[in-house]
């Protein structure tokens, strides 16, 4: 775990906030709509205030929860939307609250993590996803490095490649890519659903 959690985003937490406009909100929003049933429990991962993930979502009729670790916005996401459980701790070790939803939403935060803290994020949200459950996500179509505009902080893209590889190893499928409309790219990913008891067929000779 790193020293801040939060790498680097709670002592900027207001400026952040200022700073954070409504691009993919839509995108999200209509990916959940097309996507899910009607009250759906939806996991915002990296959540920040809420605004403009979780809000679009609650929105839409959503039932959502957040995760964030940073202090500040986990409580500006609290204030915003005193019905939605939020949880104050780092992603790639939080327990997502010991229950499954439905989907999760990773909007702007997984290209900041080492790249075995992706590894366990994915792995943590593909134990919180219910069987046929979904996973959207953004990061960079290609591998890159860049220092992050507000933090310094170095972020990391591990490409589609590494990127469905480990999906894979840990039950989850790439299944879609998305952009938005500030060209930000989506993967998205599915929980297959396990086989049921009659799927399998046997030939018998007479």
């Amino acid at each position: 775990m790193p020293d801040d959690p939060s790498e680097g985003w709670d002592a900027l937490a207001e400026r952040f906030m200022q700073m954070r406009s409504g691009v993919g909100a839509d995108l999200v929003r209509n990916w959940a709509i097309a996507h899910l049933p009607a009250g759906s429990a939806i996991v915002d991962v990296g959540c920040g205030s809420g605004v403009p993930i979780a809000e679009a979502l609650i929105g839409a009729g959503f039932a959502v929860s957040g995760i964030d670790a940073s202090p500040r916005l986990a409580a500006a996401f609290r204030a915003r939307f005193p019905d939605a459980p939020v949880a104050c701790e780092a992603a790639q070790v939080s327990a997502f609250f010991d229950r499954t939803f439905d989907a999760a939403v990773c909007v702007g935060l997984i290209f900041l993590l080492s790249e075995a803290d992706q590894a366990a994020l994915i792995g943590r949200v593909a134990q919180a996803l219910k069987p046929g459950g979904r996973f959207l996500f953004t990061a960079p179509l290609q591998a890159c490095e860049w220092p992050d505009n507000l933090t310094g902080r170095l972020s990391r893209a591990l490409g589609q490649a590494a990127y469905a590889a480990l999906l894979d190893a840990h039950g989850l499928s790439l299944v879609a890519s998305h952009s938005d409309e500030g060209g930000n790219h989506y993967y998205e990913a599915i929980k297959p659903r396990a086989p049921g008891p009659h799927t399998a067929q046997s030939t018998s000779h007479g």
